[in-house]
């Protein structure tokens, strides 16, 4: 479904991702693993169009889109939830949640898309007029995946889900993941807590310093020396 072919990516002058390649198969969760600046919500960037790499190929089902502009990756089947959730904390849940049907093709059918998310979140149908910057973590996240579910995508990537949630909304949040796959979409997910992202994953890849320094199936990650000492503290 997805490739990524030996990219090079820069900030200005400073290089950042080092001859990257990965894939991505239909029907997966793949995580991309590794500690703070090791380029994985970069990867995410440049895949959804934020970033255009200076080397290399962004490959969707056989298409290159490394020059797609990212207003137009989304109706592809592309949706990036970012890391920190980016909301607009003065507008209502629902208007976040309807920013992301704001493409022409899916503007058409938000009322239905956006049933299909109160269906996912009953609870976001409870909070659709209220600010979303008086939501708590868990509900801004929740809202974050359902904008991006108006795009109706293919392939979800999110970014962090779990950062700043307690325990017990992880858990929630990691359910959902696993439920949003079994419906037919396809995760790639970046996300520090590497035990609980190596549990709901197919695949993983291990980024670090930019560079890809491992891969395997979640099984072999789990019983990897180098992921037990460096991410599991084992």
């Amino acid at each position: 479904m997805l490739k990524i072919e030996n990219i090079d990516v820069f900030y200005d002058e400073i290089k950042v991702i080092h001859n990257l390649s990965f894939k991505v198969k239909e029907g997966q969760i793949v995580s991309l693993l590794g500690s703070n600046g090791a380029g994985k919500s970069t990867t995410l960037k440049t895949i959804s169009g934020l970033l255009q790499p200076r080397n290399g190929n962004v490959i969707w089902k056989d298409k290159s889109i490394k020059r797609t502009k990212a207003s137009s990756i989304i109706s592809l089947g592309i949706s990036h939830v970012p890391e920190g959730r980016r909301l607009f904390p003065q507008m209502t849940v629902e208007e976040n949640i309807m920013m992301g049907a704001f493409e022409k093709n899916l503007w058409k059918d938000r009322k239905i898309n956006i049933e299909n998310v109160y269906k996912i979140f009953p609870r976001l149908r409870e909070r659709k007029n209220q600010h979303a910057g008086t939501l708590s973590g868990g509900e801004r996240q929740m809202v974050a995946i359902g904008r991006a579910l108006m795009g109706k995508p293919k392939l979800l990537m999110l970014d962090e889900p779990s950062l700043g949630l307690a325990p017990n909304l992880v858990e929630q949040i990691f359910t959902l993941i696993k439920r949003l796959n079994e419906q037919g979409i396809t995760i790639l997910l970046v996300e520090q807590n590497v035990n609980v992202a190596l549990e709901v994953s197919d695949y993983a890849y291990v980024i670090e310093t930019g560079e890809l320094v491992l891969d395997g199936t979640a099984t072999e990650m789990k019983g990897n020396d180098h992921i037990k000492r460096a991410y599991l503290g084992l």
